[in-house]
């Protein structure tokens, strides 16, 4: 079966475990991980992972560039391995103008994180962000933080609701400590994905396979969020989780082959 793990964060050694570490303190977790490439590399040789997609999050406008040229670079060494997302923020000056950047540097898509970019989903500068990217480059967005009110479900639907054809991965099965509000109103958009990411660790298997089929056997993907889990930890999770052979192969890997590439 191809395993595809679809939400991994990767930074340059200098400064990985510092940045892994600063996640775990937001969300007061413990990090499994370092959070650099060569650890996630040894990981998905060690437990049969086929692909990955990366990526990094700019806390500031100034950031896009060098995070991007960082996971280029990645891409570039790793390409039977890694897919990649761009870093984008709601300030930057031409979208337009990063959108054929970012192309032309192989990444697929763009990922965000409200919750840490502090700017709620339905801001205007962000709604703006996405009338840009819409229909030409999908966008991983971490959902869902009941401490705050940046990326709830229910502002992710009015996105949705103004952008019909943005492809959207909503990551931590569509609302990271939020699933069931996630679930009810983001299931039914067809160009909403989720992932597993963040997620299993939290529920139990039974309730995770009710999640997944709410969304359809198609639009679930395999996602670990390295570094704060280890990949044997979730694969673990995943497969408790009571699937038929179908849906699982199609979550593990498929869905993602099919998305991304």
């Amino acid at each position: 079966m191809f395993i595809y793990d679809v939400h991994a964060h990767v930074f340059p050694d200098k400064i990985a475990l510092k940045a892994a570490q600063s996640i775990g303190d937001f969300y007061s977790l413990h990090m499994d991980c370092d959070g650099t490439v060569n650890q996630l590399i040894d990981s998905a040789r060690q437990n049969g992972i086929n692909r990955m997609c990366i990526y990094s999050v700019a806390l500031n406008v100034h950031a896009m560039q060098s995070i991007n040229s960082f996971i280029g670079s990645q891409l570039q060494a790793h390409p039977d391995l890694f897919t990649g997302m761009a870093a984008i923020h709601p300030d930057c000056p031409d979208f337009d103008a990063l959108i054929e950047q970012v192309r032309a540097q192989g990444f697929k898509g763009f990922k965000i994180h409200p919750d840490m970019q502090k700017f709620a989903l339905d801001e205007k500068r962000v709604m703006d962000m996405f009338a840009a990217i819409e229909g030409k480059m999908p966008i991983v967005i971490h959902t869902g933080d009941s401490r705050y009110n940046y990326s709830h479900p229910s502002q992710m639907k009015h996105v949705l609701d103004a952008f019909p054809r943005l492809v959207c991965v909503c990551a931590h099965l569509g609302g990271w400590s939020e699933w069931d509000d996630a679930y009810k109103l983001l299931a039914d958009y067809e160009n909403v994905y989720v992932d597993t990411s963040s997620s299993l660790y939290a529920m139990t298997p039974e309730h995770a396979a009710q999640i997944i089929r709410h969304y359809s056997r198609e639009r679930v993907m395999f996602g670990t969020d390295y570094p704060m889990w280890d990949a044997r930890e979730e694969l673990a999770r995943i497969a408790a989780v009571p699937l038929t052979d179908d849906e699982r192969e199609r979550i593990m890997g498929l869905n993602a082959l099919e998305l991304l590439g």
